[in-house]
């Protein structure tokens, strides 16, 4: 990995790092700003709209920098927001921080896929963009469980405040590392890419993406509570458990590169029908605190694999429209999350236990594998009809 992806996977250690620890300290949270959980579940729901919303908007308003500048305006951005949340002490300071943190993280995402892509040679593209990638999920190896650990055992606040520090750090690295000359720097036609990303198989491609991170956060945002109360897991193990998850995520998300490599549609099969299968193993084992780890290590293996497929599923599909569609495919992503928190919290407002969210991933995985079943479908019938018009 060459200095400017390490840049790129430094700064997406960060970014990823502040998304997911939310999910580690929710109770710490919940409580020191006196919500209860599906509430500040929804600090969740509303980062993630943040980047669906944000993403468009910063990726229009940077349209006529470089793209190396406009990564360092977002990561200014970054490291304003997690200062902000460090300075929170009531729900709505909270909220609004987490969503000024939000507003970077698409546009960052969409562009640097795009710069990660265009380092390396055609062949070794989706490698690329897995490799920067690695730094969101080495985020939950190393980011996420000792963020927990100091919200555990000090204040949630010092890890906003340890997470702004990594954004310093990623700000210089982009400044040293990433050169100009490594993105194109070719003017962007806005109007003419959002034609593109309005046709019906791109915006397929999107659905993919939105359903299967619905159903990995309907899950992951309620990991701790699923862990306290149904696998009566000690306080001390979540921290472990999320260091365990992030392994496999990091393993995941470089299989699924490779997976992407070989073809898009396969590797989507492959990698959603997993994270199913994984899902629903987790039903039984979840009332088990040695098979609930062993199986959570196999669902972040699943659930991150499939992130390299789904982003370069929407670049393909929208080849005559890349950055834009990379950038909003981000801030799809993470409508999905927004998704899946909010319909995971649905029957803990009603009563049922944790566990009931981990039915609705598995209804959430179902719909990803149709519409994948769909698109492989509709792609079939485009290229049959593209050979047809040929030979004429």
């Amino acid at each position: 990995m060459n200095l400017a992806l390490f840049a790129l996977a430094l700064s997406a250690f960060g970014i990823g790092t502040t998304e997911f620890v939310i999910m580690g300290i929710l109770p710490q949270v919940g409580n020191s700003l006196h919500v209860s959980i599906p509430a500040a579940g929804l600090l969740v729901s509303f980062y993630a709209l943040g980047v669906a919303v944000g993403a468009p908007i910063l990726a229009i308003l940077t349209k006529s920098f470089s793209r190396k500048k406009a990564l360092l305006i977002l990561m200014l951005i970054f490291i304003l927001g997690n200062i902000f949340c460090a300075l929170s002490f009531n729900y709505t300071e909270m909220m609004i921080a987490r969503i000024v943190t939000s507003f970077c993280h698409g546009s960052f995402f969409g562009i640097g896929a795009v710069v990660a892509a265009g380092l390396v040679a055609p062949q070794r593209r989706a490698s690329a963009v897995a490799l920067m990638f690695t730094g969101l999920t080495l985020a939950n190896v190393v980011g996420v469980p000792f963020g927990t650990w100091i919200a555990q055992h000090w204040e949630w606040h010092i890890t906003f405040w340890l997470i702004a520090g990594i954004g310093v750090l990623a700000f210089l690295a982009l400044l040293a590392f990433l050169p100009d000359n490594g993105a194109s720097e070719i003017p962007v036609d806005f109007k003419a890419e959002l034609k593109v990303v309005r046709q019906p198989h791109v915006l397929l491609a999107m659905l993919i993406t939105m359903l299967t991170f619905a159903s990995v956060f309907a899950l992951f945002t309620y990991i701790a509570p699923i862990l306290l109360d149904t696998t009566k897991t000690p306080q001390s193990w979540i921290t472990v458990t999320l260091l365990i998850i992030g392994v496999g995520s990091v393993i995941g998300n470089l299989w699924g590169g490779k997976l992407a490599d070989k073809g898009i549609l396969s590797a989507l099969m492959i990698t959603i029908g997993f994270l199913f299968a994984i899902s629903l193993i987790f039903t039984f084992t979840s009332i088990s605190p040695y098979l609930a780890v062993i199986t959570l290590f196999f669902w972040g293996v699943a659930s991150f694999s499939t992130v390299a497929p789904l982003q370069m599923n929407v670049v393909k599909s929208a080849h005559a429209a890349p950055n834009i569609a990379s950038t909003i495919n981000i801030g799809v992503f993470n409508i999905g999350n927004a998704i899946g928190a909010y319909l995971g919290g649905v029957p803990l407002s009603m009563g049922f236990g944790p566990r009931s969210c981990i039915i609705v991933a598995l209804g959430l995985a179902v719909l990803a594998i149709l519409a994948t079943i769909l698109k492989g479908i509709l792609a079939k019938t485009h290229w049959q009809e593209h050979c047809r018009q040929a030979h004429q």
